[in-house]
This record gives structure tokens, C-alpha cells and sequence, in this order.
């Protein structure tokens, strides 16, 4: 940082640290405008909670699904919740402050941001798993002083982190949250890369297979397969054979210490990569090389840091992965300064419609040993 703009930031702090300059710039005409909406940021970051908490309570009693066609009135929905009126009628007014509804006289119908959620049932299901994040989250400074990990979010992600045999049961509440919130992935991606030039695709970490779900529609000709815990492949096939999707193969096993499937020119790692830590990562990746034939493609793609200090994506994907206890949501630097210690070559980085929900970037097996 150049000594200029350093001099510039220590100034600025100043005058803004200092009331009265604060009471001069929101009543001077010319700053005023800036003055009161910046107030204005500095208060929703502070009130930030409360607003999670709406959205959780408006999830929770399914207030979107009842207005989607309805007008109904704060008595009926309060009668139907079996809350106090009163207390029914501050949710709303609240959750109209945020966009899911709209108050039109005594009544409610839904709001242009309701009906973006009823549209994402994914964001639905990450809201309400988010209870786990919310419990570590509750002490910020407890979960940075023990590094990350030891807490809720911790406890269910505990069987990702365990070697050996899972049960079914254990990876049922992982395996239905990625179900809900892959399709939104999974049309960023066959949205944003050229399916046509391949010919098989393995899904590693696939999970119940919504991630080849999507592609199976996008590119009919792809021979699929997916690649997850035992537990979880043992799940996938009942639901793929219920979707149409016999053709799809299923193989169990660890993606660390198993061989993977071969034959397949393209292996897709859907939101995984950014799970574990960079020795971990490194693994994954030199197994899926292995893996790969000469000339064949790997593809990533999640959610990923920015350069820019005021990325949402990193304040809320920072402090998920450190609850989580391992991983952490990288740069696209980064991830092919892995990709090249993994013996991969020709990264490519390819934006998405909806960056926050994933970016994705290519990267190839040499066609000739390095």
C-alpha cells in the first residue's frame, strides 16, 4: 500500500471516528445524501441478525408457500401458526422491510424476493440447516480462538472427516441438503460449458446424483456415473432408477484412498474441492489425475474467493468452512496453483450467471507425460 493512499485511510478514519464531523456531514447539503446512507449500511449490519432470524421464522412456518396465489390477513395466518396476532403482524411488517412479502391494506401476498426463495428451494434448505452455523456463530470469538471446528456445524459434518465405514443414516442429512441445493449449481454449469465435447462423465463426490441429474437433460448422449461414499452411492440408486436414469452407474468408495472409475474423459468435483484443506485438496486432485486419461478434463466448480476485500461469497463461505473445521473457499489462483502441483495443465476459468453460486474452472491431463 502506497504511503499516500495509507495517509489518505488514516485522515478518513479520523473524520469518521469523530461525532462531530458525523453531525456536521448529516446536516451539511452537500454530504448529507452520503452521510445517511452510509448510517443507514452501518445499521442493517448491526440489526444483519435479526433479519437472518426473519427469514429462518417466515422458512419455518411456510408463510411464501401460503401467500404464493393468496391474500390472506395477519388474524388468518396467526390463527393458522397458532402465534398471537400482534406477534404474527410484527413478523410480517418485518419480513415486508426485507422483500419476501407485501402488506396491501390488513393483508399479505407474497414479495418479489418471497418469490425468488419459492424458486431456489436450495437457499430454503441452507437456511434451515443454517441452525448449526448459527449455534457456533453465537460466539464468533470462541470459534476463531479455537481455530475453527468443535461445535455444531463441526458435529455434522463429523463422518466428511472419519475414515472408514459410514452408515446410511449418518450421511442422510448431508446427502438430502445437497440434493435440494445442487440444481442451482448444476444450471450454472451446463448453462456455462461446452458439454458436447465429451463423452463420459464421472461425478465425483456426486452424492444422490442431482448433479448428473441436470446434465443427463442438458446432454443426453453423456455416459454418467457418480462417485460417492459407500453410504451414499447406496442411497443414489434407488433415486436415479426412480428418475429414468438406469443407465447411470453408481460406484462407492473413498475418493482419497480408492482408485476412481476410469474411461471417463470428463470428472466433475461439484462443490467439494473447497471442503478440505489444501493437503487433502492436493490428493484429491492427483487421484482424479490418475484417473483421467491423456488429454482428459477435470472440472470445478464452487462457490470462490474473490481479490476484492468486500466479497460477500468470502464473508459468508469464510467463516461456514472454519465452523465446518477444514477446508476454505479459495481464489481461482489458487485453485490452479493446485491443479499445476497435481500435474495438470491449460486452467481455464469460466464465469457463471450467478458467480455466488459457482464459478467454474477447467483444467487438463497432459496429453504427453510431464
Amino acid at each position: 500500500m502506497s504511503k499516500f493512499r495509507m495517509r489518505w485511510i488514516e485522515f478518513r478514519n479520523r473524520r469518521l471516528g469523530d461525532p462531530w464531523f458525523q453531525r456536521w456531514a448529516a446536516g451539511f447539503w452537500l454530504t448529507r445524501g452520503k452521510a445517511r446512507a452510509e448510517a443507514q449500511e452501518l445499521f442493517d449490519l448491526v440489526a444483519g441478525f435479526v433479519a437472518s432470524q426473519i427469514l429462518v421464522a417466515v422458512i419455518e412456518l411456510g408463510i411464501c408457500e401460503r401467500l404464493v396465489t393468496n391474500m390472506v390477513s395477519v388474524e388468518e395466518l396467526a390463527g393458522e401458526n397458532k402465534i398471537p396476532v400482534e406477534s404474527m403482524r410484527r413478523l410480517l411488517r418485518g419480513a415486508a422491510a426485507l422483500g419476501l412479502v407485501e402488506g396491501v391494506g390488513k393483508s399479505y401476498t407474497l414479495g418479489a424476493k418471497g418469490a425468488a426463495l419459492l424458486g431456489n428451494p436450495g437457499v430454503g434448505a441452507m437456511v434451515r440447516h443454517h441452525r448449526h452455523f448459527y449455534a457456533d456463530m453465537a460466539d464468533p470469538v470462541a470459534l476463531l480462538r479455537r481455530g475453527g471446528g468443535g461445535g455444531a456445524l463441526a458435529g455434522y459434518w463429523s463422518y466428511a472427516r472419519r475414515e472408514g465405514a459410514v452408515s446410511p443414516g449418518e450421511v442422510a442429512g448431508y446427502s438430502e441438503l445437497m440434493a435440494a441445493s445442487q440444481p442451482m449449481v448444476a444450471e450454472q454449469v451446463t448453462a456455462a460449458y461446452p458439454l458436447h465435447q465429451h463423452r463420459r462423465l464421472l461425478d465425483v463426490g456426486g452424492g444422490e446424483g442431482r448433479f448428473v441429474r441436470a446434465v443427463a437433460a442438458a446432454a443426453p448422449w453423456l455416459d454418467l456415473a457418480v462417485f460417492d461414499l459407500p453410504a451414499v452411492a447406496e442411497r443414489a440408486r434407488p433415486i436415479l432408477d426412480a428418475a429414468g436414469l438406469e443407465r447411470v452407474q453408481t460406484h462407492g468408495g473413498s475418493f482419497f484412498e480408492d482408485t476412481l472409475p476410469r474411461g471417463f474423459d470428463l470428472i466433475t468435483l461439484v462443490r467439494i474441492l473447497h471442503d478440505h484443506d489444501d493437503g487433502p485438496a492436493l490428493s484429491l486432485l492427483r487421484n482424479i489425475h490418475a484417473a483421467l486419461p491423456p488429454g482428459g478434463t477435470l472440472l470445478i466448480a464452487e462457490p470462490m474467493a474473490s481479490d476484492d476485500p468486500s466479497s460477500v461469497g468470502d464473508v459468508y463461505f469464510g467463516f461456514y468452512l472454519l465452523a465446518m473445521g477444514q477446508g476454505r473457499a479459495r481464489t481461482p489462483g489458487e485453485i490452479m496453483a493446485l491443479l499445476a502441483e497435481a500435474g495438470f495443465e491449460k486452467p481455464r476459468h469460466i464465469g457463471t450467471p450467478l458467480p455466488l453460486a459457482a464459478q467454474i474452472i477447467t483444467s487438463k491431463k497432459p496429453v504427453q507425460p510431464g
